[in-house]
C-alpha cells in the first residue's frame, strides 16, 4: 500500500472528522473509500483524434517531418542502407 499526503480545507477535514466518528471508522477510511468512489465512477478523459490515431500515421512515430512527400527517397536510402540498392 501506498502512503499519500493531501492538505484540505478545514471544513471538508471537520465533515471527515464528523463522519469518522459517526461510522467509528479513521479518517484515512473516509478518504480512501471517497477517492474508491471517485476513481470507479469517474470515466477515462475521451483522447484526442490524433492521439486515437497516431499509430497509423508514419510521421508521428518516425519523426521524419517531409515523410509523406519524400517517402521514395527514404525508402531507396533506407534500402542502400540494408545492403538492397545497388
Amino acid at each position: 500500500m501506498e502512503q499519500l499526503t493531501i492538505r484540505l480545507q478545514k471544513s471538508d477535514m471537520i465533515k471527515i472528522e464528523k463522519l469518522a466518528r459517526d461510522y467509528g471508522l479513521k479518517r484515512s477510511d473516509i478518504t480512501r473509500m471517497a477517492i474508491k468512489k471517485f476513481l470507479e465512477t469517474t470515466p477515462e478523459p475521451e483522447r484526442k483524434p490524433f492521439e486515437k490515431a497516431m499509430h497509423l500515421i508514419g510521421v508521428a512515430q518516425s519523426g521524419v517531418s517531409d515523410l509523406g512527400q519524400n517517402h521514395r527517397q527514404y525508402l531507396i536510402e533506407r534500402m542502400k542502407a540494408k545492403g538492397h540498392g545497388k
